[in-house]
């Protein structure tokens, strides 16, 4: 038997499953748990907005439409990101619980990773909903149908879970013989795999297969979208009607570089340089958190629709003022 074989079969018949993972966070910051709480009202004010405009598309029916679904959708899966990550990552480092247990680990990668993957794919189901109205509007109503876009959704989430959960999986595999240490804020997947004993080839390319589908790969087909929105808006003769139907897609451009510019960013910058451990927890923190933080605030202040049923909640709750 070879030296290498010899190797690989100790580490076959030494397989460690560790019983915990230690949490690292920032390093060599002085005051960093101000960080924290602001963490803590950043997600104060992401469940109040978010719940506040999923309520206001509930309680009126003139928002009960396909566009709005979508809207919707969106608005849970802030939430339900915002939550599965940020009161966890106060608990790790404002009351310095960074031991994780393994089940526990893989389970708060799995939620933190699928929410930020819906909601990638979300935004790209909401460029289809501003394509399809600008340039195909007389087939608007039959092609964005409610039935359309709840297919659409659930094929999102399923596909979506399917690819987390083989990331999940694939770090099931992996032998932790050495360090613990996870260097991040949360049991993020590449710092994680990589701490494995074996081989995490398999890791690294499932990696970059999800960087594609639900970061690059999205990013380019909305680009795609808005290039043929902007060929189809330079053949509308009046400038006010072009400007109406640029007007309905602001709120989604918006929506669109806060969430995927930074993301963006940072995973070039790590692919192509050095990027600073605590850097990348700045820069990682505020890509999870902030989008879902100003998503329902762009929509509320953006959306005449969304403006004006404000408006109408309000009128018909207010108490008559009878003498």
């Amino acid at each position: 038997m070879s030296q290498a074989e010899r190797s690989a079969s100790i580490i076959n018949t030494t397989f460690v499953r560790p019983a915990a993972f230690y949490i690292n966070g920032f390093s060599n910051i002085p005051h960093a748990q101000y960080y924290y709480v602001f963490l803590c009202f950043v997600y104060i004010m992401t469940v109040v907005g978010n719940g506040f405009l999923m309520s206001v598309i509930y309680l009126v029916k003139t928002l009960h439409s396909a566009k709005y679904m979508i809207v919707f959708s969106l608005a849970l899966t802030d939430l339900c990101g915002s939550t599965a990550l940020i009161p966890k990552v106060l608990d790790t480092f404002l009351f310095d619980r960074r031991y994780i247990v393994y089940e526990a680990c893989l389970s708060y990668m799995f939620f933190v990773f699928f929410f930020a993957s819906v909601q990638s794919l979300t935004l790209l189901i909401m460029s289809f909903d501003r394509f399809v109205a600008i340039c195909l509007p007389l087939r608007y109503h039959s092609i964005v149908t409610k039935p359309a876009v709840a297919v659409m959704l659930l094929l999102t989430w399923a596909a979506v879970l399917s690819l987390v959960a083989c990331m999940a999986g694939l770090l099931d595999r992996l032998s932790f013989c050495g360090s613990l240490v996870i260097q991040s804020f949360y049991c993020d997947h590449g710092p994680m795999y990589s701490l494995g004993c074996n081989d995490f080839s398999p890791n690294y390319n499932a990696a970059y297969v999800a960087l594609i589908a639900v970061v690059f790969g999205p990013f380019l087909l909305i680009a795609l979208t808005y290039v043929c929105i902007a060929v189809a808006l330079s053949r509308i003769a009046s400038g006010a009607e072009r400007l109406k139907a640029l007007k309905t897609c602001t709120s989604h451009l918006i929506l669109v570089a806060i969430f995927f510019l930074p993301l963006l960013a940072t995973n070039l910058a790590v692919m192509t340089s050095y990027l600073h451990p605590n850097t990348r927890i700045i820069n990682s923190t505020l890509t999870h958190t902030v989008p879902a933080l100003l998503n329902p605030i762009i929509y509320s202040l953006k959306t005449e629709e969304v403006m004006k049923s404000i408006q109408k909640l309000w009128k018909n709750n207010r108490p008559n003022n009878t003498n």
